[in-house]
């Protein structure tokens, strides 16, 4: 295959600084990303590898910023249109603005519009891996599935399982399984898809359907379980009222077999130490989602506790409660959140969150994040003078000041390039 090497700065941090210090950053001012048949064959400094390939064609990205593709560890596909609705917080703002747009998913058509233009954006923004929520249609998976396996996207997704929603958003036990197990023989391992068992929450279905839920994670070994856990107090209250007889939320999800290291929990936002050292030791993760956590006034996140606890974290946009589908902005307001807690979140570890530590939560850790040899090419070409304020903030500035402002002050507009399995999917 054709060798083709991209000369640019490069960062790239593989492992998490909080634990394994700088030497997790890895950084070559004048680097050069050599790439073959969608796969890293070499990442590092340009006078060390250049004689190397010498002969491979190049891309010269002069004064840009290549990392890793970003990593969105919680995203709704079907809420695209409803994303900054206004008014409630999470109950209502399902009943008033989610429901009604889910319910048009019955329509195919619908659904291929919708998947289409969700990929696209999430491309614009640099985003390249994804675990996406549809809606309880199947229908809705396969069009998000045809749409990503066109683009060569590394996607995670699932239908949503609710026995317990609206008239028209409504499953049964029956229904939820075959649909997913259908699903699951049809995408799961095709081309770079993943499937993931997707109850909404455990207000939206019976314990019949949980307990399904569970037999189906532990059919499926290679599949995720993916839902909402202690977003709201609204919604943290309807589940105690419901559960007696259990001491939490979480505990809901541990009756049923739905906690463990393919677990992926949007939110946790309430979580005391108890639950979150049970996190821990089950290996379970957490999709921290700033922008929405604020929009729908559901809390703050404590990332520090979570760390506390060994509980792996990525960063979700968690669109349409999420106000950005770019991970740059929603790292902006991670630090905001932090801050609020009384810490401050690092602009390398942020970087780490968004791209191999969401890798590594969705079991993707070998093959995505890291930008390292053997792993599959999907990187973000930033322009630190996409803006004229970008521009001034960031001229002659450290690496570590230029990475922050890029994470405050960017968005779509400073992603120059999106790269799939080493193919430019999206140029601005």
């Amino acid at each position: 295959m054709t060798v083709i090497r991209h000369r640019a700065e490069l960062l790239s941090v593989p492992q998490d600084p909080a634990t394994a210090g700088p030497s997790a950053i890895l950084h070559h001012p004048d680097g050069l990303l050599a790439i073959e048949d969608g796969h890293v064959l070499a990442f590092g400094a340009w006078d060390d590898l250049a004689a190397r390939f010498a002969e491979a064609e190049i891309v010269d990205h002069k004064g840009k910023l290549i990392v890793p593709g970003f990593v969105d560890a919680h995203v709704h596909f079907p809420q695209t249109d409803r994303i900054a609705a206004h008014g409630e917080q999470l109950l209502e703002w399902l009943e008033r603005h989610i429901f009604p747009a889910e319910a048009a998913f019955a329509e195919k058509a619908h659904c291929d519009e919708v998947a289409a233009f969700f990929l696209d954006e999430l491309l614009r923004n640099g985003t390249t891996t994804a675990l996406v929520f549809g809606t309880v249609h199947a229908a809705s998976v396969d069009a998000l599935f045809e749409a990503a396996l066109a683009r060569d996207m590394r996607l995670i997704a699932g239908k949503v399982l609710m026995d317990l929603g609206p008239e028209d958003l409504r499953d049964s036990v029956a229904e939820g399984r075959a649909d997913t197990e259908d699903l699951i023989a049809r995408w799961h391992g095709k081309g770079r898809l993943g499937y993931a068992v997707t109850p909404r929450f455990a207000l939206t279905s019976s314990d019949a359907q949980l307990a399904d839920a569970g037999a189906l994670l532990a059919e499926h070994p290679g599949v995720l379980l993916h839902t909402h856990l202690s977003e709201n107090l609204g919604e943290i209250a309807a589940v105690a009222e419901r559960f007696t007889d259990e001491s939490d939320y979480l505990a809901v999800y541990e009756r049923f077999g739905l906690v463990g290291p393919r677990s992926v929990f949007a939110h946790g936002v309430h979580l005391d130490d108890d639950a979150l050292v049970r996190m821990g030791q089950a290996g379970a993760g957490i999709a921290f989602c700033p922008t929405s956590n604020l929009f729908l006034g559901s809390g703050l996140f404590d990332l520090a506790r979570a760390d506390a606890h060994h509980v792996r974290t990525g960063i979700g946009t968690d669109v349409g409660a999420g106000t950005s589908f770019s991970i740059l902005s929603t790292l902006g307001e991670a630090y905001k959140v932090c801050r609020m807690r009384g810490r401050a979140l690092d602009p390398f570890r942020a970087l780490y969150l968004a791209t191999a530590g969401g890798a590594a939560m969705l079991g993707l850790g070998e093959r995505i994040g890291g930008l390292q040899p053997g792993q599959e090419a999907d990187f973000v070409v930033l322009d630190s003078a996409a803006t004229p304020l970008l521009a001034r903030r960031t001229a002659g500035q450290s690496l570590h000041d230029r990475l922050f402002a890029l994470q405050m002050l960017g968005d779509d507009r400073v992603v120059a390039h999106s790269y799939v399995a080493g193919r430019c999917v999206h140029s601005r």
